[in-house]
């Protein structure tokens, strides 16, 4: 059990702000109070809850404006805030999510829609937080997931550690636009890949930058690999210029002025194998990935796309 999600009520009504914190008590949560929009101010820069239930209705500093603050502020942006509130037209409901507000409940609200409504808002948080922008595929709290899930099968798995190399020349000349192409390519061509294999599902994730991570059955990891890497190759040979397509290489102007060539973009992919079935060693996620990153660094030594595969105490792979 991880630490519970810490809560911030803020209501300059007494009686109904300890009426929210019993309850939600009672739900395993641990509830701050704050009655007016300022002290709740103090509280966020000290504790960083997981989400606010805010009162619209305040003095001084009401609930709308507190909303528009948090949103306004690059450290509590991301924070989810359910408006309470007894305006219940559909006008107020607007300007209240215009205002930034995640969710919305009127007064008088039924306790059971309460609890809902913040499990509800903090299992989207908690999924957005979970996703890459840029390619919409699952972040690492995702990944480490589900290799615990896959570890506690005591079915084998493999994990594979996928970058590309050379990005960095990639963005220098073409910039960060032209960059993210070839990584939302490499996210098109990794998931092709893994609807290809068929069953069992594969899974794919994305690290950050040019990093992706992916889960599969070890007899998949050949097929898998290579057809990623065939899509891969014709999508990012195309994000060329032609001149730079054809002659196989982009040139790189130093700060010094001195102008370097920089080979066309390959994938260098470390691969870990878990070995639940048999007892082996990679038993805690963290290790596993640490093992593919580990010869996804033996990769890069070699020239043009190449899959490394930690093959320690593995048998027949």
């Amino acid at each position: 059990m991880g630490e519970p999600d810490v809560i911030l009520v803020v209501d300059d009504d007494v009686d109904i702000a300890r009426f929210i914190k019993v309850n939600l008590d009672l739900e395993g949560f641990e509830v701050l109070l704050a009655h007016d929009g300022e002290t709740a101010l103090d509280m966020i820069a000290r504790r960083q809850p997981a989400l606010a239930v805010v009162d619209w209705m305040m003095p001084q500093l009401d609930g709308l404006e507190l909303t528009r603050r948090l949103r306004a502020d690059p450290m509590t942006a991301p924070m989810p805030i359910i408006l309470l509130t007894a305006r219940g037209q559909t006008a107020d409901k607007v300007i209240g999510l215009q205002a930034g507000a995640d969710d919305y409940l009127v007064k008088p609200f039924d306790t059971m829609e309460l609890i809902a409504r913040v499990r509800s808002t903090l299992r989207r948080n908690q999924e957005n937080r979970e996703v890459s922008p840029l390619t919409g595929l699952p972040g690492n709290s995702r990944i480490l997931r589900e290799i615990t899930d896959r570890a506690r099968t005591g079915i084998d798995f493999a994990v594979s550690h996928v970058d590309i190399d050379r990005f960095k020349p990639v963005n220098d000349v073409y910039g960060f636009a032209r960059g993210d192409e070839f990584i939302t390519s490499l996210a098109r061509a990794l998931h092709r890949a893994v609807v290809e294999v068929g069953l069992p599902p594969a899974f794919l994730g994305h690290i950050g930058g040019d990093d992706f991570l992916v889960v599969c059955a070890p007899e998949q990891l050949k097929d898998l690999t290579t057809k990623a890497i065939l899509e891969f190759q014709n999508a990012a040979d195309a994000l060329y210029d032609p001149i730079d397509a054809e002659r196989g290489y982009i040139e790189v102007v130093q700060r010094n002025g001195e102008v370097q060539q920089a080979n066309l973009v390959t994938l260098s992919i470390g691969v870990a194998i878990g070995t639940p079935s048999m007892g082996g060693p990679l038993s805690d996620p963290r290790d596993v990935i640490s093992v593919a990153t580990e010869m996804k660094s033996v990769a890069k030594k070699h020239h043009g796309n190449y899959v490394a595969v930690d093959r320690r105490g593995v048998v027949g792979l």
